[in-house]
């Protein structure tokens, strides 16, 4: 077997392979792939286990949140930015807490259902019949915020809350692809300190094994921008929850 330490990381062939992925696909997610990052959850935590692959993610991730801001930076709600903040750290907070005591077994159990949950919302929110029956308004922005900062602060999971309530309240694509932007930046920044100090899961060497995906996930990004700029409204839609689909899949098997 043939191991490459790597920022202290020894890892196979195979595990390179996976995380360079991993790093295309937080790229694409960011991009308006929403989809690509849920299927990075579940193929990282192959490689570390399921609350490590969350600290090794988180910096990926902020590097791609940047790419992300930077495009659509013009195309995003604040009004609905405002609505969920505020408790999605909130939810930081109570992951925080709580997910220190998951082991990976539940952990796994945890954002499979979160998943699979998300897909039947968004699968019955395509119904004509149901499109107005989700309150648009802060009630239901708090609790999906809530869930967002807890299942983003436990497995990197948020982005299937997020596409349930972007949703729900019937974002135009660019708009949808530039309030997700925005929110994941926030958020995942204010994660930083729980995994430093709380779960110390994130330290030199998962930012360094981070910097050094920066072309994959650069090329994820463009990737993305292409595949959206093709899609209809309609169409993403339903991109949307085929990819989640897929994520679920990995997750469960």
């Amino acid at each position: 077997m043939l191991l490459f330490n790597l920022f202290s990381y020894h890892l196979e062939i195979s595990d390179i392979l996976i995380i360079l992925l991993v790093a295309l696909l937080s790229g694409m997610s960011k991009t308006g792939v929403h989809g690509a990052g849920m299927l990075s959850v579940p193929l990282l935590a192959v490689v570390f286990g399921g609350q490590n692959s969350s600290g090794v993610m988180l910096p990926i991730l902020l590097i791609a949140d940047v790419i992300g801001v930077w495009y659509y930076h013009r195309h995003a709600s604040v009004r609905h930015l405002q609505m969920l903040i505020p408790y999605a750290i909130a939810g930081i907070v109570a992951g925080t807490i709580i997910g220190k005591m998951i082991d990976d077994q539940t952990f796994r159990a945890i954002m499979a259902v979160t998943i699979l949950g998300s897909i039947v919302i968004m699968v019955w929110l395509k119904q004509e019949q149901h499109k107005k029956e989700i309150p648009h308004n802060k009630v239901f922005a708090g609790t999906m915020g809530i869930l967002g900062g807890f299942t983003s602060m436990v497995g990197n999971l948020a982005g299937s809350v997020m596409a349930v309530y972007l949703l729900a309240v019937q974002l135009p694509k660019n708009i949808y692809i530039g309030t997700t932007a925005w929110f994941f930046l926030i958020i995942n920044w204010a994660k930083v300190p729980s995994h430093v100090f709380a779960w110390h899961t994130i330290n030199i060497n998962t930012a360094l094994l981070a910097l050094s995906t920066t072309p994959a996930i650069v090329l994820g990004a463009a990737i993305g921008i292409a595949i959206v700029k093709r899609l209809s409204e309609e169409k993403y839609r339903w991109f949307i929850i085929v990819m989640t689909i897929f994520a679920a899949v990995l997750m469960v098997f």
